[in-house]
């Protein structure tokens, strides 16, 4: 694959363009060989090897991968999602876990932790319950009370038993997945966030009481994205339809149309509209783009977005979401 980015050759002595090939590399950690597939850069001219600063540093992390899975070390995305899952910055989590300030945060960026430093990150990765009990045995280690009490909502949340049988957002996902066999983790936060919208543009409520927040890749509802987490990519699993449903038509009505007008879409493209919707931007504010947040997308805000959305486009009835959805990819 040819990139139009330039580098220098040192057998041309110019700056050229360069192809790029995945082969088979070996490396040293610890005095221990490992195998691994990363990629060698080369001169389109010449041919010779070229130095990339960008390759080189996927390279280490394929290798630093490779030594993580073979000596059981915490894998770099589940240890960074500890944060996020926990509601806790890198610097108070240091501090709960007993380490030093700056400890968990150079893990964060890529160093390799030592096997005990790991198993413990494994362990309240894995397992709320013991998050929780450090949560309350260190929590004088915290420089305030706001940041504990943040973040034990967010474990109490991880905590709670799987929600009560009636609960309204597990009934909303139950009937979203026996109607699409493609929703993957990503389309359906977005599908429930347009649900929660839409219906109350129509009928002045909302469906659920759980809060969305405002992550990275758009909307999204924490106990949902950790239930279904380990789909990544793929589609949910289609479920069967059971009587115990039941829905008013309006609410079938509206879970239709986001179905049909919302869900053709990918979950990508889905997030490229939530990026532009004032929900979203708003809750955000001044952070950047790959920030980590747990900000809270007011339901008033939710509100009064779709409200405004409905009354732009003359919306009559929840088949007409289907001219809005139209639009925005357009202009995406």
């Amino acid at each position: 694959m040819m990139d139009k980015r330039k580098v220098f050759c040192e057998e041309c002595r110019d700056d050229v363009e360069y192809t790029t090939t995945s082969v088979p590399m070996t490396g040293t950690i610890k005095g221990k060989q490992y195998n691994y597939t990363g990629t060698e850069a080369r001169c389109a001219v010449c041919d010779s090897l070229v130095y990339v600063p960008e390759i080189a540093d996927a390279n280490l992390k394929a290798l630093y991968c490779v030594f993580r899975d073979e000596n059981n070390i915490i894998p770099l995305d589940d240890l960074r999602n500890i944060p996020e899952k926990y509601a806790i910055g890198n610097r108070p989590l240091s501090l709960l876990l007993g380490w030093g300030e700056h400890t968990f945060n150079r893990y964060f960026e890529g160093d390799i932790p030592t096997r005990q430093y790991s198993d413990i990150l494994m362990r309240i990765y894995k397992e709320p319950k013991i998050y929780s009990d450090l949560l309350e045995a260190n929590r004088g280690n915290l420089s305030s009370d706001h940041t504990y009490q943040k973040s034990r909502r967010a474990v109490d949340a991880l905590l709670t038993p799987e929600k009560e049988s009636g609960s309204k957002i597990d009934s909303v996902i139950h009937y979203l997945l026996t109607q699409c066999e493609d929703v993957t983790p990503m389309a359906l936060q977005k599908a429930l966030y347009y649900v929660q919208g839409f219906f109350y543009a129509f009928y002045k409520s909302f469906l659920f009481s759980e809060d969305c927040e405002a992550w990275v890749h758009g909307p999204v509802y924490r106990d949902i994205y950790f239930r279904y987490r380990d789909y990544c990519y793929d589609p949910i699993e289609k479920v069967e339809a059971h009587d115990a449903l039941t829905f008013t038509a309006g609410e079938i009505a509206v879970f239709d149309s986001v179905l049909n007008s919302l869900c053709c879409y990918s979950g990508k493209v889905l997030e490229r509209f939530t990026h532009v919707e004032t929900p979203w931007l708003a809750t955000r504010g001044n952070l950047s783009a790959t920030a980590t947040s747990n900000r809270v997308i007011s339901k008033k805000l939710i509100g009064e977005y779709f409200e405004a959305v409905r009354d732009k486009y003359n919306m009559v009835n929840p088949s007409d979401i289907k001219d809005y959805a139209q639009e925005m990819f357009q202009q995406i």
